[in-house]
């Protein structure tokens, strides 16, 4: 199993790559490519996957309490460390949080479970792609603005974060999706069958797109805050993560993988963007590279241990 999944997605990262090594395809055109994921490939993909379930498919309190706990606690531990011990600004210290505490998910996530439990990587998907952006980006944000804005009042702040998630085209897809279930709507035949050629996209042009921005990052710049950040991304997360699957009541053994799957995935591709807005650069681009080669290598042994 480990190579009918592991092989394609190396195929289509060295694809990506290789295509923007040799000029076949521009940065930008790579970056367009990646906002036609984010943006339409994969909202459509979790609209047509969650309006086909029913309540109990996606009723995991669960999930949140394991998943959500796990990321807060890592979150908060990666803010204090670099904080206090590595003496980052505040700014700094929440996006560099952020990188320990939130996979790819939107990209690599929703490739490699795809490929192992089908349209049932939706409602994980899902529930993890709520907890990232409602959890982890809003507390990064709000700590990184905070950090520049310091004298500034902070609601207006916290209005607009708010606001922003609430028009990210995934967030609103999964509440299209959860609406449906909740008012037991079936979409019509034509619109779902559009749907669903269109959620096929997002994985292959996902994993691409991952590929082809990988080009011109490098690990320049090694040292123990970007080993160790590394470290808490692609072994620590997963590790504390399995932990409280384990202790927490009513968890499923697909629950259980699928959750300590993906929070064995490498940084976002994201991280190193937000990292580069706000002043990061090789801080943050040399630690993503590092989870993304050692992440990777971390999740083929799950696939083989598991499936």
């Amino acid at each position: 199993m480990v190579f009918q999944v592991i092989l394609p997605i190396l195929i289509l990262l060295l694809m990506g790559y290789v295509c923007v090594l040799i000029k076949l395809v521009t940065p930008e055109q790579i970056r367009a490519l990646s906002a036609f994921v984010i943006k339409i490939s994969l909202p459509a993909f979790l609209i047509h996957s969650l309006a086909n379930k029913n309540l109990q498919d996606i009723w995991h309190p669960a999930y949140f309490v394991a998943y959500g706990g796990g990321s807060l606690i890592l979150f908060f531990l990666a803010f204090i460390l670099y904080r206090k011990y590595f003496k980052n600004s505040l700014t700094h210290s929440a996006v560099i949080a952020m990188g320990a505490s939130m996979s790819n998910t939107g990209f690599m996530g929703t490739a490699i479970l795809t490929m192992l439990i089908g349209n049932h990587a939706a409602i994980y998907i899902s529930l993890t792609l709520i907890i990232e952006n409602l959890l982890i980006v809003a507390l990064m944000l709000i700590l990184a603005e905070a950090g520049l804005h310091q004298q500034q009042n902070l609601l207006p702040l916290l209005k607009q974060t708010f606001l922003n998630l609430l028009k990210n085209p995934v967030i609103i897809a999964i509440l299209v999706g959860m609406g449906c279930i909740l008012l037991d709507v079936n979409l019509p035949t034509t619109l779902d069958q559009s749907l669903e050629l269109l959620g096929r996209t997002a994985s292959p042009l996902a994993l691409f797109a991952i590929g082809g921005s990988l080009v011109g990052i490098g690990i320049t710049t090694v040292n123990i805050e970007s080993v160790l950040l590394a470290t808490f991304k692609v072994i620590l997360m997963p590790s504390v993560i399995f932990a409280l699957f384990l202790i927490t009541p009513d968890v499923s053994r697909e629950m259980l993988y699928a959750g300590t799957l993906i929070a064995a995935l490498p940084m976002p591709i994201a991280f190193g963007i937000f990292g580069q807005a706000y002043g990061l650069n090789e801080k943050a681009l040399t630690p993503l590279m590092i989870s993304t080669v050692v992440g990777f290598i971390g999740v083929s042994g799950l696939i083989a241990l598991w499936w």
